[in-house]
C-alpha cells in the first residue's frame, strides 16, 4: 500500500474513538497510513462535558454508561482509567403521574412488566389499565410487517395507560423524542421479533431474559447497571486527544467534500485544502447534509428531526432539602402539569460527585411540545425547576450555585422509516463516494457505547477500501 490519509470529521466521541483505533490498527500493522482528525469547535467531546467547583463533580451532557454494552469499559481500560471505573448507587427510581410519584414496578424492562403481582399492586394504573395490559396474554401477534412507531406497537399490545405512565416517561428520557414518531425498528426491534416469536411481549420477555441470581442472605448489592468515572467522563476524552497529538485540528469546519479522479479534496474554513483517500463523517445529519448538499441521496437528512434539550444541576446544603426522598431520581409522565421531564438526585445516585453534606438535584427540560424552554434564561429555568420539585420535595431557598446547560438540536430521532433513510444514504455513498462512511448517534445509536461501536465499525470499513 502506498501512503494513505484518511480524514475524520468531527471530534466527539465516534470521531475520537474511530481515529484513535484506526491509529491502534496503524501502529499495529505497521500500515502507511495517516489519520487526521477535524473539529469545528475549539473543544472535542461533543456533549461529553464535566464541571468541577468546590468539589462537585457536575456532568453537562450524559452522566453515565451502561454497563452491559462493553466497548466503552473496554476503551477506558485502553486509556488507563479502569482504576477511575465506578457504578451507580442501586436505589428506588420513581416516576411522577398526576402529581404524586410512584415506584418503578420491580421487574420492568424498559417498562414493560415482567413480573405480574408487582405491576397488580402498583398504583399507576387504574383496574381498566391493568386489565387492558392484560390483553398482551391472549391478543394475537401483529402481521410481519415494516416499520411503526413505538407508541403503536405498546398500545396494541399493553394500552394507553402502561404506555403513557410507564413507557413513555423512560424511553422519552433517553431519545428526547415523542414516543408515537419514534423508530420500532430502528431503537428496539427486538421487542417486534420477541411479538412475533412468542406472540406476548411478557412470555417472551420471560423465556429470553436471564435468570435472576437466586435470592441468599447476602445484603443486595448496592450496584447499579450503570458506570462513569470518579473523576468525570470528560476524562475520556481528555485522554484520547492526549493520545492523538498533532493529528487534531480543532476551530475549523469542513465546509466541502469534492471527490477527484484519486481520493477526496476537502475544503476547510480557514481556505485550506486537505487532500484524503477515506473520509469518515462523525458529525450529526445536518453538519453531514451541509457538507454534501450536492449529493441528492443525503437529502434525507434534510427533514430528520432533532430535538434541543436542557438541563439546571443545582447544588444546596443538604438541610435545605426538608422533605427528602429515598432513591435515585424520577422521571415524568406527560399527564403531569410538570415541565421538567426528569431528575436525578445526583448525590444519592453517585455519592463521590458531591460533598458529604451537600445535596445535587439535576433536572432535565425540553420534551417534544416544549421546546420553547431551552431559550429561557438561566434564572427562568431555575424557577421553573424549583417549582415543579416542589410539587412533591420540600426545599427552603436557592441553589449555592448552578450549572444549566442547553443542548440545541442535539438530540437525533430515529423516526418510523429511519433505517430505511440510513441505509439509502448508505447505499448513496458507496455508489458516488467510495471510501466516504458516516458514524455516530444520528445514525445507528445514540448512547455513548453505540458511538464507539460504530467508531470501531468504521475503521474495520476504512481499512477494508484501501486495502
Amino acid at each position: 500500500m502506498t501512503k494513505k490519509t484518511v480524514v475524520i470529521i468531527g471530534g466527539g466521541i465516534t470521531g475520537l474513538a474511530t481515529a484513535y483505533y484506526l491509529r491502534k490498527e496503524v501502529k499495529e500493522q505497521n500500515l502507511p497510513i495517516d489519520v487526521k482528525l477535524i473539529e469545528a469547535s475549539n473543544k472535542l467531546g461533543g456533549v461529553i462535558q464535566t464541571y468541577k467547583k468546590d468539589g462537585f463533580i457536575i456532568e453537562k451532557g450524559p452522566d453515565s454508561i451502561l454497563a452491559r454494552k462493553k466497548s466503552a469499559l473496554k476503551l477506558i481500560e485502553d486509556l488507563g482509567l479502569k482504576d477511575k471505573v465506578v457504578s451507580n448507587t442501586a436505589g428506588k427510581s420513581y416516576i411522577l403521574v398526576k402529581g404524586k410519584l410512584h415506584t418503578m414496578p420491580e421487574g420492568s424492562f424498559m417498562g414493560i412488566p415482567t413480573k405480574v403481582k408487582p405491576f397488580a399492586f402498583s398504583g399507576l394504573f387504574s383496574p381498566m389499565g391493568k386489565l387492558r395490559a392484560a390483553g398482551d396474554f391472549i391478543l394475537p401477534k401483529g402481521k410481519v410487517q415494516g416499520d411503526q412507531s413505538l407508541g403503536a406497537f405498546f398500545r396494541r399490545r399493553l394500552g394507553d395507560e402502561v404506555v403513557e405512565n410507564l413507557i413513555e416517561p423512560l424511553l422519552s428520557g433517553i431519545y428526547a423524542g415523542d414516543i408515537d414518531q419514534l423508530s420500532l425498528m430502528s431503537l428496539f426491534p427486538n421487542f417486534y421479533h420477541i411479538e412475533q416469536k412468542h406472540r406476548s411481549l411478557v412470555i417472551g420477555l420471560n423465556r429470553t431474559m436471564p435468570s435472576a441470581p437466586k435470592k441468599t442472605n447476602k445484603q443486595p448489592s448496592k450496584k447499579g447497571m450503570f458506570i462513569s468515572l470518579t473523576t468525570g467522563l470528560e476524562d475520556i476524552i481528555i485522554e484520547l486527544e492526549k493520545r492523538l497529538g498533532e493529528s487534531v485540528t480543532k476551530g475549523v469546519a469542513v465546509e466541502r467534500i469534492n471527490q477527484k479522479e484519486n481520493g477526496y479534496s476537502l475544503k476547510l474554513s480557514n481556505e485550506q485544502i486537505v487532500e484524503a483517500d477515506s473520509v469518515v463523517l462523525a458529525t450529526n445529519h445536518l453538519q453531514a447534509q451541509r457538507i454534501l448538499s450536492d449529493y441528492s441521496f443525503m437529502d434525507h437528512f434534510k427533514n430528520m428531526p432533532a430535538t434541543s434539550v436542557a438541563n439546571v444541576a443545582m447544588a444546596f446544603p443538604k438541610s435545605a432539602i426538608k422533605q427528602d426522598i429515598e432513591g435515585s431520581g424520577f422521571v415524568v409522565s406527560r399527564n403531569s402539569d410538570f415541565r421538567i421531564t426528569a431528575c436525578t438526585w445526583t448525590h444519592k445516585k453517585w455519592p463521590g460527585t458531591t460533598p458529604e453534606d451537600m445535596a445535587l438535584l439535576r433536572c432535565y427540560l425540553g420534551k417534544p411540545g416544549d421546546q420553547e424552554v431551552v431559550e429561557l434564561t438561566d434564572e427562568e429555568i431555575i424557577d421553573i425547576a424549583l417549582k415543579d420539585l416542589n410539587k412533591t420535595m420540600n426545599i427552603t431557598g436557592k441553589p449555592l450555585f448552578h450549572v444549566v446547560t442547553r443542548w440545541k438540536k442535539t438530540m437525533p430521532q430515529y423516526t418510523v422509516g429511519h433505517k430505511e433513510r440510513i441505509q439509502a444514504v448508505k447505499d448513496g455513498l458507496s455508489k458516488e463516494l467510495p471510501g466516504v462512511f458516516l458514524a455516530g448517534s444520528a445514525f445507528e445509536g445514540v448512547g455513548i457505547p453505540d458511538c464507539i461501536d460504530q467508531g470501531e465499525a468504521a475503521v474495520q470499513k476504512v481499512l477494508a477500501f484501501l486495502a
